[in-house]
């Protein structure tokens, strides 16, 4: 049985020194739907302008239409529906796309045997009354696991935790005790809330901390979007983990970073 997490007033009455650590987050629950080109969704359809190239993988594909196969919509959210931190300024739509199939040698940024991602940051107000394109056909070659089912989400707010590793040695302790409080078995619902997320602390499954610099100007990147694996949008990857993308808190058009966990 699965504990339910308390509320951050809660773990911060049993562990004040969490405060500082505390990420705002936005869990993403997807619910199988028909999604329209104008609402927030995972697997629906983009505003995408009918005058705007479709994106396509930048890793050639022996056999593709042209060679560079089109990306697929993974997500789209408007900021009126998930406010948060995670928005640059004037900015207020975010699309990703991705690759639907598994790229063992990518280009710099992205994760290993993994989707190839493309991110797009717009002001949907730009995009009232424009013509909306309808996205290719994918590649022959997808996978079936990448392609995700039309879903639209309901958002639950919440204030995310950091791995212990990620904090100073002396409060460890008392971190490994909230959580084995919680729930006996040993599931952590303190930190590192899992599932589709805005914000918050990155899940770490098959190695030790360490969030990517940016690689333009080096500065320590923030986790802006977890893509997880679940039975409602039918995606998995990796190893039933979790592909995240990092993007540069200083600058939003610097290239992000995504790896997979």
């Amino acid at each position: 049985m699965d504990h339910q997490r308390p509320s951050v007033e809660e773990i911060l009455a049993r562990l004040p020194e969490l405060a500082p650590y505390g990420r705002e987050a936005a869990r993403l629950r997807p619910e199988r739907g028909e999604p329209g080109v104008g609402d927030s969704s995972i697997g629906g359809p983009l505003r995408w302008p009918a005058d705007e190239p479709w994106p396509r993988c930048p890793v050639q594909e022996d056999g593709g239409p042209d060679g560079y196969p089109a990306m697929v919509p993974l997500a789209q959210v408007h900021a009126r529906d998930v406010p948060g931190p995670w928005w640059p300024d004037g900015v207020d739509l975010l699309q990703v796309l991705w690759c639907p199939v598994e790229h063992w040698d990518p280009p710099a940024g992205q994760a290993d045997v993994s989707p190839v991602v493309e991110l797009r940051w717009r002001r949907s107000a730009e995009l009232l009354g424009v013509a909306v394109a309808g996205p290719p056909e994918p590649s022959e070659r997808y996978e079936e696991e990448y392609l995700p089912e039309p879903c639209v989400f309901s958002v639950e707010r919440l204030t995310d935790f950091p791995y212990r590793e990620e904090l100073p040695p002396e409060l460890r302790p008392a971190l490994q005790q909230l959580v084995r409080d919680t729930d006996p078995e040993g599931k952590d619902v303190i930190t590192r809330v899992a599932g589709w997320k805005l914000g918050g602390w990155p899940t770490w499954h098959l190695s030790s901390p360490g969030t990517p610099a940016c690689r333009t100007c080096g500065d320590q990147t923030t986790l802006l979007l977890t893509i997880a694996s679940d039975d409602v949008t039918d995606l998995v990857v990796g190893r039933w983990g979790d592909l995240r993308i990092f993007t540069c808190p200083t600058d939003h058009t610097h290239p992000f970073t995504a790896d997979l966990h």
